[in-house]
């Protein structure tokens, strides 16, 4: 296994169909279920854990989880209202260190609980049509609103993974 990809690189169909948005969605709608599960009783040396040497912490995954939701959840509005908009990156290194990484990780889960409710419901109510709308990342060029809600599951799953290869050490 690839701990720096444990589920994988993101895959996405080439034409992706409702049905695939909808596989996703029930991925979403039941992480905060799982990801409470996995991180609710750990101690703070348990959230201080890496799943590989200079990586980041339990804690730090969940909040980067939530941060990472949010920004995403924004560029998904964005492609949804406006004509092809161009996104900003984040520089996820930075934001890792700011101080409120360091509030309880309940801090973040909650927010998820929030931004993945926000993002099941508006991804129920998507067409065809608009799966193909699509943003501009400033580094990663276009990406459509398929693309997104396929990341948006994967990105989840795939932080989950790493917290659990680091309780597993």
């Amino acid at each position: 296994m690839d701990v720096k990809y444990p589920i994988g690189k993101l895959q996405v169909p080439e034409k992706v169909k409702l049905e695939h948005i909808q596989e996703w969605l029930k991925q979403i709608e039941t992480y905060t279920i799982r990801l409470r599960e996995t991180v609710d009783t750990l101690s703070d040396e348990d959230l201080n854990k890496t799943y590989r040497e200079g990586a980041w912490t339990v804690r730090q995954l969940v909040h980067h989880i939530a941060d990472s939701q949010l920004n995403m959840y924004q560029r998904l509005r964005l492609a949804l209202t406006d004509e092809n908009p161009t996104v900003p990156a984040f520089d996820e290194e930075k934001w890792a260190i700011l101080p409120d990484t360091q509030l309880p990780v309940e801090s973040s889960i909650k927010m998820l609980e929030g931004i993945n409710a926000r993002i099941v419901a508006l991804g129920h109510s998507l067409t065809e049509e608009q799966l193909d709308r699509a943003f501009t990342h400033q580094t990663n060029g276009k990406i459509t609103v398929a693309t997104k809600v396929a990341k948006l599951a994967w990105h989840e799953e795939h932080h989950l993974a790493h917290i659990k290869i680091a309780l597993s050490k």
